[in-house]
């Protein structure tokens, strides 16, 4: 465990804040605090991305077209987080002298994107609900292969059970979204 006496780099405090993202010291649940910051930031996204394409629409450029700079731009900005992500928590588990730290939250935050990233952006709440729903089931429950990903080394056995959680979470989330709109 951490002493006060420790001395912390520049990086160590980055890492800190990025694998914790300030909610990972909550008292309670700290990996559901980390799914709700991955809803935060999905719909801070998709409030920007909303309107910068009414934006854009208004000057002509076809939605079609923006809809799909911005999907590319957000599959590159996620996979930029995950690798940080995997780098920060291997960082973690040394900094928290624990193979996976309740502190680290980041792997929540990308399980939770992930989820999202299965369906066209919206801001219904029943899909965001059930998005972040369907990702704490299979976050908590583990269903094969989940668990046995958690034994992969430090960052990779931090991140792997939460992306594949967040799979899992997308899929059934797809099927949701695709019964609701034949409707």
């Amino acid at each position: 465990m951490e002493t006060q006496d420790e001395k912390r780099s520049f990086t160590d405090y980055i890492t800190l804040a990025l694998t914790t993202f300030g909610v990972g010291y909550l008292p309670l649940a700290p990996g559901t605090w980390g799914s709700m910051v991955g809803v935060a930031i999905y719909v801070g996204i998709e409030w920007f991305e909303t309107s910068l394409l009414t934006s854009f629409s208004a000057s002509g450029v076809a939605p079609a077209e923006i809809g799909a700079w911005m999907h590319s731009v957000n599959v590159i900005l996620f996979l930029a987080l995950c690798l940080a992500g995997v780098w920060a928590s291997d960082r973690s588990t040394v900094l928290f002298n624990h193979k996976d730290p309740s502190r680290v939250v980041v792997d929540e935050v990308m399980g939770q994107l992930l989820v999202f990233l299965f369906i066209p952006f919206t801001l219904s709440w029943k899909l965001i609900l059930a998005g972040f729903l369907l990702f704490r089931l299979f976050d908590i429950w583990k269903p094969y292969p989940i668990d046995s990903l958690q034994s992969l080394p430090a960052g990779i056995g931090v991140c792997a059970d939460d992306l594949l959680a967040g799979v899992y979470g997308g899929a059934c989330l797809s099927v949701i979204y695709a019964v609701s709109v034949s409707l």
